[in-house]
């Protein structure tokens, strides 16, 4: 499947650029994201344990989807989804070493904003092109980037430096063993700070957030509210030596979604106080389903009631939270049953702005749901994640492992080159049944789609080195 050019989506929205600025103005769109946070982590999906009562509050004021999906199981490949609207049979990033950068030619969401005349901005975990590469986030549409390019560098939150734009910024007092600056702070710090310069023009705010993925790590402050209030799991120690050891990986947990959930509610009080909120559409959700805890057992429940977690394609890996909010625009805690997914994000975020998307993109607009009306209904939605070899940058020749959902029903190819399962997800959430031998034509017809679905992927290498190891 092709999609816009770059260079054809710029040439073709010249002129439209040019309208915009005599339309009233545009809504703000404000898309922050967590890292590796399942489902069940939030109170307003079910979470007992960890307090999340801002993230909370944007499901009372607003709408919360019980069918939403990330682009793909593991981070990059869904960002890759998320920015450039195609799925993963299409995207460009279809693997996940860490620094496989997008290509020149993709065109970004921020690319599209940009182009209705929105400032754009990106604070956090970019994960699509290190530095010296074609897929930087300022070479794809984004005004402004503070955070981690390489996603390895993103395992580590007392980190030497982090990238503003091209350029190395240090962090106050880390290196040398030393943790002083706690990186996620200094993310949500810079990301308050662009929408406080940009209150008085439309603006695309992406906030993809580094916790709570590895390396366990909070500071204190966030510790002492959990410590003696949750039973303790048995310490989280990294035999490999990749991240620091923590005696209370329960504790830190719960405190790392916590320190998120305070900076989420920092953004939303920032937008009352500007009088922002009636004209800013806020979502909040997660790159992928919950990881596995490398530390014992699934005390919080991290992924529901739902079968897997990150790394598969059963609804635990790919079911995610999804949230927004828009005071005056989107009935307050309403909840919505509307299967959708990240390469939505490009389709809905042109018709914010008063644009024409790219064409040949994947998604469509969730804007509908989004005023409680009837939304476009995809015939499916699919998901991959192909084997490849981060040495010579090659996909094994294989069909990959797979998923779709077809309204109620859901086929997932578990390994590659094996058989379909079928799940009826309507009276089978669990994924416990496989009807693959009951449902025979329903199998055929899950085969044709995901033969259809996807192009072989291009050839993907990183940067010859790493440019975080210093870090």
């Amino acid at each position: 499947m092709s999609h816009t050019s770059r260079r054809e989506f710029l040439t073709a929205s010249a002129g439209a650029s040019v309208a915009v600025d005599a339309a009233p103005r545009r809504p703000n769109i404000i898309w922050i994201m967590a890292d590796d946070l399942g489902i069940g982590d939030l109170g307003c999906y079910g979470q007992r344990f960890i307090r999340t009562p801002n993230i909370d509050r944007i499901a009372a004021e607003g709408m919360r989807f019980t069918d939403a999906y990330a682009g793909c199981t593991v981070c990059a490949p869904s960002r890759s989804v998320l920015m450039t609207g195609c799925h993963m049979g299409h995207t460009s990033v279809r693997s996940n070493p860490g620094g496989v950068p997008l290509l020149d030619s993709d065109v970004t969401v921020a690319q599209v904003l940009k182009q209705a005349g929105y400032a754009t901005g990106c604070f956090g975990k970019w994960g699509l092109g290190d530095i010296g590469t074609d897929g930087v986030p300022w070479k794809h549409g984004f005004d402004e980037f503070y955070g981690y390019l390489h996603q390895v560098h993103a395992h580590y939150f007392y980190p030497r430096f982090l990238y503003d734009n091209d350029r190395k910024s240090p962090l106050e007092g880390n290196g040398s063993g030393k943790r002083v600056t706690y990186s996620h702070d200094a993310i949500a710090e810079r990301a308050l700070a662009f929408i406080r310069r940009n209150h008085d023009k439309p603006f695309f705010c992406y906030v993809p957030f580094t916790v709570p993925h590895l390396e366990l790590l909070v500071p204190e402050d966030s510790m002492a509210r959990y410590r003696g209030r949750i039973p303790e799991a048995k310490p989280f120690v990294d035999r490999n030596r990749h991240y620091a050891d923590q005696p209370e990986p329960r504790t830190c947990y719960a405190g790392m979604v916590t320190r998120m959930d305070r900076d989420v509610g920092r953004i939303l009080a920032l937008l009352e106080e500007w009088k922002m909120d009636g004209n800013t559409v806020v979502f909040f959700t997660s790159d992928n389903g919950g990881a596995p805890r490398l530390w014992g057992e699934e005390f919080f429940q991290s992924n529901g009631p739902f079968r897997g977690h990150k790394q598969n394609l059963y609804e635990g890996g790919i079911r995610t939270p999804m949230l927004a909010r828009w005071p005056g625009k989107i009935r307050p805690a309403s909840v919505n049953a509307h299967p959708w997914y990240f390469c939505d994000l490009m389709a809905t975020a042109a018709e914010l702005g008063g644009v024409k998307p790219p064409k040949g993109i994947d998604g469509t607009s969730v804007l509908p749901a989004l005023l409680g009306k009837k939304p476009h209904v995809h015939p499916y939605l699919y998901w991959e994640l192909p084997r490849h070899d981060a040495r010579t940058g090659q996909f094994r020749k294989e069909i990959p492992m797979q998923a779709a959902r077809m309204g109620e029903w859901k086929a997932v190819r578990p390994r590659p080159d094996g058989p379909l399962e079928i799940y009826h997800l309507a009276q089978d959430i669990a994924e416990t049944r496989d009807l693959a031998k009951d449902k025979p034509d329903l199998a055929g017809k899950f085969e044709e789609i995901l033969r259809a679905a996807r192009v072989e992927p291009r050839p993907q290498r990183q940067p010859e080195h790493s440019f975080w190891e210093s870090a």
